[in-house]
């Protein structure tokens, strides 16, 4: 094992220049990253360059998303990448600050990623849920909102830097991230009021009562109107099942992270392997790649301009800019 993976040994290292997995395993590893990193690097990067080149994109309701991609392409280029190299060495090969600067990068870029995905929610719900006629939902809102998911993310991930808890190695000890496995009452405060509590808890209590709210209301609508061919009911159906997926995909990412740190947290004594604790890692970083083709793709406004980019660089039809307002008024009411 080369020296600077010793000099920044996790504590799921085994014994002194033993390295977690076999050659071939942090070649698979490496590879299995690099099929998430690929992907999350071209979809979020194609997300912003058409947002940047269409203004009929940069909708206030659509700036979430956009700040989302921008998150998650961080995400992906300081953790994916910084994976796959590393991985495909056998060992971190940054040294000490590097392992800090990494796991600052990735866990801020990370936090403010799951931070936009309760700020969706919440911005749905308010738009969904407000009277006809009284949606009010401008610019000055959603900025306010990206700011504050920046912030809140900045806020709970700066302590580290300055003794409260600390950004260690982990898993089989190609990455960094807030040490959770350290058992000292500083870092499993930090752990507890910082990563389950306000960036894990806080967000994924937002998004539930957001959708709740969300599904009432549609539910409300649906009983009072009297359509042909149950066009509510559709419709609230399908929002029904993008809620769904949102809040799965939200716990698949995030949910199995959060309960390894609290499984060590509230039992120190108990014994992980290597490679377990790297799934959750792998998880949470995966969501960089998911989360533009669920929040983004398969939104009919983006998609109109995404994929055609994607597949040749070519320009919706006029055909589409004409009825660009029917689809902006589409996604006001869209989940996704």
């Amino acid at each position: 094992m080369h020296p600077s993976a010793v000099q920044n040994a996790s504590y799921y290292m085994g014994p002194p220049g033993e390295p977690a997995l076999s050659r071939t395993g942090f070649l698979i590893l490496s590879i299995i990253m690099a099929i998430f990193t690929v992907p999350a690097i071209i979809l979020n990067a194609t997300v912003i360059i058409v947002s940047l080149l269409h203004k009929q994109l940069r909708q206030p309701l659509n700036f979430a998303l956009v700040n989302m991609a921008v998150a998650d392409l961080g995400t992906a280029m300081t953790g994916g990448v910084l994976s796959v190299v590393n991985n495909a060495q056998g060992y971190f090969s940054l040294g000490r600050t590097g392992c800090v600067m990494e796991g600052f990068a990735v866990s801020f870029f990370g936090i403010t990623s799951l931070c936009t995905v309760a700020l969706i929610a919440v911005e749905r719900m308010f738009v969904v849920c407000k009277p006809l006629g009284q949606i009010t939902f401008q610019k000055k809102h959603a900025l306010g909102g990206i700011a504050l998911s920046w912030l809140w993310s900045l806020t709970w991930n700066t302590p580290p830097l300055f003794g409260w808890g600390r950004y260690e190695l982990e898993g089989v000890g190609t990455s960094c991230a807030p040490d959770w496995h350290n058992r000292d009452p500083h870092n499993v405060s930090y752990i507890l009021a910082s990563y389950f509590a306000v960036c894990f808890a806080v967000p994924f209590f937002l998004i539930l009562a957001s959708y709740s709210k969300l599904m009432w209301t549609l539910h409300k609508v649906s009983k009072m109107a009297c359509l042909e061919d149950g066009a509510v009911a559709k419709g609230e159906a399908k929002v029904a099942s993008m809620v769904v997926l949102m809040v799965l995909t939200f716990l698949i990412s995030w949910l199995p992270y959060a309960g390894l740190a609290m499984l060590v947290v509230y039992n120190p004594d108990v014994e992980i392997h290597p490679l377990v604790a790297t799934v959750p890692v792998y998880l949470a970083k995966s969501s960089t790649a998911y989360n533009p083709i669920i929040y983004i793709y398969l939104n009919k406004q983006f998609r109109k301009y995404a994929v055609p980019f994607l597949l040749c660089g070519t320009e919706p039809s006029e055909d589409d800019e004409t009825s660009e307002m029917t689809t902006v008024e589409s996604n006001k009411v869209s989940p996704a």
